[in-house]
């Protein structure tokens, strides 16, 4: 018989921390899963210590040559039996034996959940350093609408890669990992989930994630700064589309003010350390991504005007009123940008006014984003170049 839960460990340059992922496994107290140790051809003795274990439900598999994380991600997920897969790397691991038992249960009483997740805490050097706040949803066990959990998504990937339990039909509806998204793959499959299916999110952190230098994130982050912004932006146009085929207009709507605020963040320098985008970039950008002259009009107005919205949080008001022209330039008659150009031009009480209001409408997303930008530039200092096919 199949096993009710597929572990896919997918292991680069990681021996040393692998027998800690396999171990807290192997001591869950749900026994009824499968592990898959995903070698991705590592230069180290990866071989020889998933070797070493001798538990029948560990399947080694050894890619030659390398594929890719991404590749070896799918590959891993297509040979899974479980009706629940779990990808989680070899440099992270459960910090409760209940974790599983857990999740099974919470996912079988709650059948429409595509995935299940929860809070993780952070290792440095072996040692836990604090809970991810981003990654905290709720205060208790929930069970999420889809489509209210993605109002969250939309924001911020808020699900640790290794916290992430998939019920297998969203495998199976939608495809596994797409390859075009090295970075970012993981949020749009959540948010693609999100989509279509509910979410069960535990309250209580049962994951370790590690940061240190060989992890993906910062191989990645390291490895080009505008992979990273492709990514991002990808991952938010093709929810969107995905929402309009789908017929789901308010996501629609909720996804397209999310891509204006991303742009933004851009543009205004405000998400990553050393990187701006040039307004020529954005330009190129949009042409790229959009499905029509039409809607490439429609975006680029609702970025310039979150462009200026930021830009007057930050007092800078001479920037934030070019960006409402611009606006405007684009699509004269958006009210949006009409009102709020008014309002700055009558004077610093208005102005206060307005400032109170972005700040109630736009506290939590903006929340949100601090923490997840807080992690964002930690771990691009951390990063350091490595070699290897990623």
């Amino acid at each position: 018989m199949n096993p009710m839960v597929s572990f896919v460990v997918p292991c680069y340059k990681l021996a040393h921390l692998l027998p800690e992922c396999v171990e807290s496994i192997l001591d869950q107290t749900y026994k009824d899963f499968e592990i898959l140790i995903m070698d991705d051809c590592s230069p180290d003795n990866t071989p020889e210590v998933a070797r070493s274990f001798t538990d029948p439900r560990i399947r080694y598999i050894r890619n030659e040559p390398n594929l890719g994380h991404l590749r070896n991600y799918n590959k891993g997920i297509e040979q899974a039996r479980g009706e629940f897969i779990w990808l989680i790397s070899a440099d992270d691991r459960f910090r409760n034996r209940t974790a599983l038992e857990q999740y099974v249960l919470f996912m079988e009483a709650n059948p429409t959940a595509g995935f299940a997740c929860c809070p993780a805490v952070e290792l440095i050097n072996g040692v836990e350093t604090g809970i991810a706040k981003y990654s905290v949803v709720a205060d208790r066990n929930t069970f999420f609408k889809g489509h209210d959990f993605l109002k969250v998504l939309l924001y911020a990937d808020v699900v640790i890669a290794g916290s992430g339990m998939v019920r297998r039909a969203c495998y199976e509806r939608f495809g596994a990992f797409p390859l075009d998204l090295p970075y970012a793959g993981d949020w749009y499959m959540w948010c693609l989930f999100a989509l279509h299916y509910d979410v069960a999110y535990l309250a209580e952190p049962m994951v370790n994630y590690r940061g240190h230098d060989l992890s993906m994130t910062n191989v990645l982050r390291n490895k080009n700064i505008e992979i990273l912004v492709k990514d991002n932006l990808n991952v938010l146009w093709r929810t969107m589309h995905n929402a309009r085929v789908a017929r789901y207009g308010d996501v629609e709507q909720m996804s397209l003010k999310a891509l204006a605020y991303e742009y933004a963040r851009y543009v205004t320098g405000s998400k990553y350390p050393g990187y701006q985008m040039a307004w020529g970039d954005l330009d190129e950008s949009i042409a790229a991504l959009s499905s029509s002259k039409t809607e490439a009009k429609e975006v680029k107005a609702r970025i310039f005007v979150s462009v200026a919205d930021q830009y007057f949080t930050c007092g800078d008001i001479a920037r934030s009123q070019d960006a409402y022209i611009r606006a405007l330039k684009v699509k004269p008659l958006l009210i949006a940008a009409i009102a709020k150009l008014l309002i700055l031009k009558f004077g610093p009480i208005t102005r206060h006014l307005r400032t109170r209001r972005l700040s109630s409408r736009e506290s939590r997303e903006r929340a949100l984003v601090a923490a997840v930008s807080k992690r964002d530039h930690a771990e691009t200092k951390r990063a350091v170049p490595i070699n290897g096919t990623i």
